[in-house]
């Protein structure tokens, strides 16, 4: 399922999801890793990550030129 949402709710949404899902994750990462999935944790990651891509408006992250004159180019 794919749900576009506005930047500035994530931090809310991630508050309305269920710490079953966060339980559920956890069991499938393996063990050093595991105790960094929880509501908490993610909902910080979010909001730096959030401020980061502020700070950052218009930094390119992907350029690729193809032989044949194809283009792409991926900008925050």
């Amino acid at each position: 399922m794919f749900l576009p949402l506005p930047v500035s709710l994530l931090g809310f949404v991630i508050r309305l999801l269920p710490d079953r899902l966060f339980t559920k994750m956890q069991k499938h990462t393996p063990a050093p890793y595991n105790c960094l999935l929880t509501k908490e944790s993610i909902r910080l990651l979010a909001a730096e990550c959030l401020a980061v891509s502020k700070e950052c408006k218009g930094l390119e992250v992907l350029q690729i030129r193809a032989q044949d004159g194809t283009f792409v180019s991926i900008r925050m």
